[in-house]
């Protein structure tokens, strides 16, 4: 990785600091160093995809992805109101 030679700050609620800094501890590597390492590598792959017009999802998200799919939306009065009014009805 390259050397640092600018500062970002960041302001984190309080639970959102201690969970980065017992993910840093158990890499054994500094807070700032943990944050550069995951922020960097995200925002790498996220401007990889963007350029090849491709987005990669996560396990998780492919799956809420999926199901958001299969599960026909429920509309509200207006859309189908605005439905009737494109069909002609």
């Amino acid at each position: 990785m390259a050397t640092a030679t600018t500062t970002l700050m960041v302001r984190l609620d309080e639970a959102s600091k201690a969970c980065i800094a017992k993910a840093a501890q158990m890499r054994h590597i500094s807070i700032s160093d943990y944050v550069r390492s995951i922020t960097v590598t995200q925002a790498e792959r996220e401007v990889r995809e963007a350029e090849r017009q491709m987005i990669a999802l996560a396990p998780h998200e492919q799956l809420a992805f999926w199901n958001a799919l299969n599960e026909p939306p429920e509309l509200t009065d207006a859309q189908k109101a605005l439905g009737a009014l494109m069909r002609g009805e």
